[in-house]
């Protein structure tokens, strides 16, 4: 039998069914800090889109640009596209992420991957064989 997800006591369930102020009160303080200070017009366009997502009303994914949004209740079990830079990636919304930003779960930035050296790219270049 899996174990049934505890956010700092309190069940999913009554973690949906909270208050904002009293869901505020157990997060942690960097992000209660931060939905404190407000929450602008591209994170409030993202929640109405939870919220519709979650009523059935919007098919496919959520995208935004706000990667500084905190995961909260709501968004557990959505897919929402986070913006990465280049492209949208979709992320799937579970449980464990409540708390974290969304922006911590997409990589900005991907390994370099260096080709072989051209001609005249260094002195050293005369001795490759070319093809």
């Amino acid at each position: 039998m899996p174990k049934e997800f505890k956010y700092r006591g309190y069940s999913l369930e009554q973690l949906n069914s909270m208050s904002t102020e009293s869901l505020l009160q157990i997060l942690p303080s960097r992000a209660r800090r931060s939905l404190n200070r407000g929450v602008s017009d591209e994170k409030r366009k993202l929640l109405e889109d939870v919220r519709t997502a979650k009523e059935g009303k919007l098919e496919g994914q959520i995208k935004t640009h706000a990667r500084d949004m905190i995961v909260l209740p709501a968004m557990v079990g959505l897919t929402i596209g986070i913006h990465n830079g280049r492209e949208f990636v979709g992320l799937e919304v579970k449980p464990d992420m409540i708390g974290h930003y969304l922006g911590e779960y997409v990589i900005t930035n991907k390994k370099v991957v260096h080709g072989t050296p051209g001609i005249g790219a260094s002195r050293s270049s005369l001795y490759v064989p070319l093809k």
